[in-house]
């Protein structure tokens, strides 16, 4: 049984069907995990970039005057 690191809901995670690498999502607070190792399992949450760059991109548009 794992549960997620941040609201700790049972993530019914089958160790025979996973791979490290992978990632799943928490059915409860959506948030993304890669599986660093399956046995013990090990999650690191995943982040988002898409989110980052678009903040960047913006802030780099008002630095230039655009």
């Amino acid at each position: 049984m794992a549960l997620c690191p941040e609201c700790e809901t049972d993530l019914d995670l089958d160790e025979e069907e996973i791979e490290e690498g992978e990632i799943v999502s928490c059915p409860e607070c959506g948030m993304d995990f890669e599986i660093i190792t399956k046995s013990p399992l090990e999650l690191n949450p995943v982040e988002k970039l898409e989110d980052d760059d678009d903040a960047t991109t913006a802030d780099e548009e008002e630095e230039d005057g655009y």
